[in-house]
């Protein structure tokens, strides 16, 4: 092990970066993992932070959605759109290839944008499209897959319905043969980046009930039958989430991914990895909050004091840094797993603890912020306006990828208590 300290990067407000970014050792991280830390900061600085509140604005304003190509194509030569894929399936790996920590890295520095619903739209392709690359068809892989890693189709992945969440296998909509194609039915919800998708990854029931019966299939979005419809959400505003539904839709039986009734296992190989992203977002939004609640407390005075040197306010911060710290230190100890090749069922318990923790160091981060910095972070305007936005999609990282309640229970089952 080669244990490395880098040069200050980032902020200068405590706890608002990680560790290795203020100069601590560490055995994780290499000059690759530095280099692209910076490609990544200089993206998000010049292509998101500049332009996050206005497009927030326009989108609940006047319907307005962000330019998803526009952006693909300039993550894309920006290098940073799809650096964990292929180079030869359109990737744009770093060079000497691309590990978990510049994963972790990647969905950390997109999160500096404190905008849930375009971290979860610029990573999505990342929950939809691996099953198609892992086992979907040689012509999918040719075809399809290329397209979205070169920004030039969108995709996203439809498995949640109006009755179905976190409980995968009592999904309804229904594919059933006809021939030479299937006719899908059903109604899929909460589908991020749906105004913008392309390509739907969707799970169906092709078979009888449970798990056994499912199946996935790549439906193309212009497909007669196929219906997007936004939803009006409390938070994650420029997710283009939606309504999907699918009324007699033909989809060739071709476009199987994987074999039939057994989608179901493909869906379960990428939750980790969900949930990786997820609680890794979440831990950079706390981080945000602390920035923004110290910085605040620094400059404003009550009762003739900074309000950062009273006691109290002391406290509140470093609470919130011990609940950040603590999380991030397993969120870096499951990318080392991830890194080795460690089996899904293995860490597939520590990382579902992992989600819990993040999202509820993420609620008690935004709401003492909150506190820290009173009226102005309820307006969508000025110095607490990140931090209004932030606490509206709390709830955004404590349900999807599996509820607070489902992970908990699904890790004392892997532990066979």
């Amino acid at each position: 092990f080669f244990v490395m300290a880098f040069p200050l990067f980032g902020s200068d407000v405590p706890y608002a970066e990680p560790a290795w970014y203020r100069g601590q050792q560490s055995t994780y991280y290499t000059q690759s993992h530095v280099d692209f830390r910076a490609k990544m900061r200089n993206f998000v600085n010049e292509h998101l932070l500049p332009n996050i509140n206005e497009w927030e604005e326009a989108c609940v304003t006047q319907g307005h959605e962000v330019p998803a190509k526009k952006l693909a194509k300039a993550a894309v030569e920006a290098g940073v759109y799809a650096p964990s894929a292929p180079a030869e399936l359109g990737g744009t790996p770093p060079e000497g290839g691309f590990d978990a920590f510049h994963d972790l890295i990647w969905v950390d520095e997109i999160g500096r944008c404190g905008a849930g619903g375009l971290i979860a739209g610029l990573t999505i392709w990342t929950m939809a499209l691996p099953p198609v690359m892992k086992f979907g068809t040689e012509k999918m892989k040719k075809e399809i897959v290329p397209q979205v890693l070169r920004g030039e189709k969108n995709i996203s992945l439809c498995i949640s319905e109006p009755t179905a969440g976190s409980d995968v296998a009592g999904l309804k909509s229904t594919a059933v043969k006809d021939g030479d194609h299937f006719v899908l039915n059903g109604t899929k919800k909460w589908i991020t980046w749906a105004t913008h998708a392309d390509y739907f990854t969707v799970a169906c029931r092709t078979g009888g009930e449970g798990r056994n019966g499912v199946s996935l299939l790549l439906v193309d979005r212009h497909s007669p039958g196929v219906s997007v419809r936004r939803m009006k959400l409390q938070g994650n505003w420029l997710a283009g989430t939606c309504h999907v539904s699918f009324e007699d839709v033909k989809v060739p039986v071709e476009n199987v991914v994987g074999k039939e009734n057994e989608g179901f296992k493909a869906i379960m190989m990428n939750f980790n990895h969900e949930r990786f992203v997820i609680a890794v977002q979440a831990l950079r939004m706390a981080r945000l909050c602390i920035e923004d609640a110290v910085t605040f407390a620094r400059a404003r005075k009550t009762f003739g004091t900074r309000l950062i040197d009273h006691q109290v306010i002391r406290h509140k911060i470093a609470e919130m840094a011990r609940l950040i710290e603590c999380s991030w230190s397993q969120a870096e100890q499951l990318a080392y797993q991830m890194k080795m090749g460690v089996s899904d069922a293995t860490i597939g318990g520590p990382m579902a603890l992992l989600k819990v923790q993040a999202s509820r160091t993420l609620e008690y981060c935004a709401r003492e912020a909150s506190q820290i910095i009173g009226g102005s972070s309820y307006t969508r305007e000025g110095k607490g306006q990140q931090v209004e936005r932030i606490y509206r999609e709390v709830r955004s990282y404590a349900i999807p990828g599996g509820s607070e309640e489902i992970m908990m229970d699904l890790a004392m089952r892997m532990a066979k208590l």
